[in-house]
């Protein structure tokens, strides 16, 4: 099994998720007490989150490509970004790396064409949202993509930077979700993108009008199959 190269703390509450699932996914796929070969850097995201509301997406690019090029050195032979909207610098972050890079968009869409799906919603930050670099990737793949309204925009935001980032899961932020993919599935959505790995923290398990696509656990599995590939 090669070895995970992780960029966490995008948040922590999310990178223990990874952490946990890939370690599951090990174990679902080799059994006894096998466990997952990873490389963790963990950023404070407080400084990541600055940064993104600065707009000094340079600097934050070199920060995420600085840290991924030690992971490789330490013997990584893959790298997940673990998070969505860090997704808007994966060329970046790619560019100088040697190791593959599984990119969380291209493994959504992947996911989606699978089910025989063509348009989805989207729900995650205002960046993720609203940027265009994650509808692009979609849609280069041939799925529409369809957003939540500007107000509901807003409630995402604040749901994820002042409530899931800091662990906390509250039942009215759980409905409020739950409406927006009703809202979703009632203009077309054959399925909602949760696209912040926060989000399947409130989520998963929960019902909605239609499927759920779990991107940390996309992600978590493709990066496995990766890991194990000869």
């Amino acid at each position: 099994m090669k070895t995970i190269g992780l960029l966490g703390g995008i948040t922590w509450e999310s990178t223990l998720e990874y952490y946990r699932r890939l370690n599951l996914l090990a174990q679902e796929r080799f059994g006894g007490l096998h466990s997952a070969r990873c490389l963790l850097y963990s950023f404070d995201f407080q400084e990541l989150a600055d940064l993104q509301r600065a707009g000094r997406w340079e600097e934050l690019g070199e920060l995420l490509a600085a840290q991924a090029r030690l992971l490789e050195q330490g013997g990584a032979g893959l790298l997940l970004i673990c998070a969505n909207t860090m997704h808007k610098l994966a060329g970046r972050v790619s560019r100088n790396l040697r190791i593959p890079l599984v990119n969380v968009v291209e493994e959504t869409s992947r996911a989606a064409l699978e089910l025989g799906l063509d348009t989805v919603g989207l729900l995650g930050t205002r960046i993720t949202m609203e940027d265009g670099f994650y509808a692009r990737g979609l849609e280069a793949r041939g799925l529409r993509t369809l957003l939540p309204t500007a107000s509901r925009r807003d409630a995402l935001e604040r749901i994820i930077f002042q409530e899931l980032a800091l662990g906390r899961l509250e039942p009215d932020s759980r409905r409020a979700c739950l409406d927006i993919a009703e809202d979703l599935a009632a203009r077309g959505a054959q399925a909602v993108i949760l696209g912040c790995t926060e989000l399947p923290l409130l989520l998963k398990g929960w019902p909605a009008p239609v499927p759920w696509l779990d991107t940390l656990e996309i992600h978590a599995r493709a990066a496995m199959e990766l890991a194990v590939k000869p």
